[in-house]
């Protein structure tokens, strides 16, 4: 199934502002995660965990699934198929690896946000505070691997890929 060149560049624009946002707005959700770990002000951490969930929630969420599908639907829609190329399968694991990451997430930085909102942070809670940085250190890893591959696009077709390949050649299936 092909996409005709014009919904083509449209569901590739909108995959691109949607990865681009991604990447964006973890690395904000990073800064706040740090400054809400180092910061001596009780303020300055308070408001930080405030803002993570509303960023989380209404920011990342909504970026991180919109980049997971019109990922889907691009490559379902062009000749590079969802199936067809390692790199294009490794970048669908990521995506979906870091979405489930996500929503799971979402319950410790929902937590902390109860904490900030009430009281202040204790040491009982540095332990999610940390896990935190790490987590959103570990998701900007993963969006900066997926936007390598797809840049550099490493060779590798699929035993299926192969398959599609040669019957698009010969006109017929193997």
């Amino acid at each position: 199934m092909s996409m005709k060149p014009r919904l083509r560049k449209v569901v590739l624009t909108a995959h691109i502002i949607s990865s681009v946002g991604w990447l964006g707005t973890v690395v904000g959700f990073l800064a706040l995660a740090v400054t809400g770990l180092i910061s001596e002000d009780t303020q300055m951490a308070r408001s930080a965990y405030l803002a993570m969930e509303v960023i989380s929630r209404f920011v990342i969420v909504p970026f991180c699934l919109a980049a997971l599908l019109t990922g889907i639907v691009s490559s379902l829609g062009s000749e590079w198929g969802l199936f067809r190329h390692y790199w294009i399968l490794m970048k669908l694991l990521i995506t979906i690896i870091s979405t489930i990451g996500l929503l799971v997430h979402l319950q410790p930085i929902h937590y902390l946000a109860n904490i900030a909102a009430k009281t202040s942070l204790s040491s009982a809670d540095l332990q999610v505070q940390i896990q935190l940085v790490v987590v959103s250190s570990l998701a900007l890893l993963a969006v900066f691997v997926a936007t390598i591959l797809s840049v550099f696009k490493p060779r590798g077709m699929t035993p299926y890929g192969w398959r599609k390949q040669y019957e698009k050649r010969t006109g017929s299936p193997q």
